[in-house]
């Protein structure tokens, strides 16, 4: 059984390129025209509310937090989350999910939302957005627009566009 010695760490520009590969790998050279991307485009990423996990020193995966405008709702785009290979299925891009959701909550997020699987994500706490409530740069399935709202009204207020905000 190999060992593992996992350490999760804020992003920094070291990063970058290892980040960059690893999301290569996992979703190929299409993830720059789904709608998610097209957000990411419009600005940075919050580096200080983005993670990265490393085994043995080798950056092995992470997710990426992107201030944004959702209808009338500060909030957060998470994503991409991307796992090598090689360390799938050991709980890590959960982990990082939860790091980045508890770090975006105490800057003062009011919600959290993402373009993904709903099995996957609704079992850490996200719900789904109202259908088609959102407006997004690109295609969308409207069934994978998922959140984690601050409280109670903040589904009434996800309606509109999404888009990238400053700070």
């Amino acid at each position: 059984m190999k060992k593992h010695d996992l350490v999760y760490l804020t992003e920094d520009a070291t990063h970058h390129d290892a980040i960059e590969l690893i999301n290569e790998e996992a979703f190929g050279p299409g993830r720059f025209v789904r709608a998610a991307a097209r957000i990411r485009e419009q600005g940075p990423h919050d580096q200080t509310l983005s993670y990265i996990c490393a085994d043995r020193g080798e950056t092995i995966a992470s997710v990426r937090m992107t201030p944004v405008m959702a209808g009338g709702v500060k909030g957060h785009l998470l994503g991409p989350l991307a796992v090598r290979p090689s360390h799938k299925n050991m709980g890590i891009g959960r982990e990082l999910v939860r790091i980045a959701v508890e770090a975006a909550k105490k800057k003062g997020s009011d919600a959290i939302i993402l373009v993904g699987d709903p099995p996957y994500y609704m079992p850490l706490g996200f719900e789904k957005v109202a259908y088609a409530a959102l407006t997004f740069p690109g295609p969308v399935d409207p069934a994978r627009v998922l959140v984690i709202p601050a409280n109670a009204d903040i589904h009434d207020r996800l309606k509109g566009e999404i888009k990238w905000r400053a700070g």
